[in-house]
């Protein structure tokens, strides 16, 4: 599954420069498919057909924020997700309604870091 920031998050930024998929962004940060991996050109997304480079908004205009389909859980890079890790508050927790396979959550990163 993929994890969240929850309403304790104290804008610390501890997170963000952890994640290895680029998934955390600072509260009123747009984000795209392509920060900070080898994405390029289009990902289908739900039959979707999405430009990675396009600029979403933001998921929280009050705390950081972690763009699920980019959440890997640090699956193939670390053995626990280290946002919850280095987070001072707890607040980085499993998201119960995006819950995913470890062969899932490895699948993605695949896709991510060619």
């Amino acid at each position: 599954m993929a994890i969240i920031i929850t309403d304790e998050c104290i804008n610390c930024g501890a997170c963000e420069p952890e994640c290895p998929n680029n998934a955390i962004y600072e509260a009123g940060a747009e984000w795209a498919w392509a920060d900070g991996n080898n994405l390029s050109g289009t990902i289908t997304i739900d039959g979707e057909s999405i430009d990675v480079s396009k600029r979403f908004t933001p998921k929280s205009e009050d705390t950081y924020y972690i763009e699920s389909g980019k959440c890997t859980e640090c699956v193939g890079f670390h053995e626990e997700p280290q946002c919850a890790a280095v987070c001072p508050v707890d607040c980085c927790v499993p998201d119960p309604d995006m819950v995913e396979t470890k062969e899932v959550l490895l699948e993605k990163k695949n896709r991510m870091h060619v």
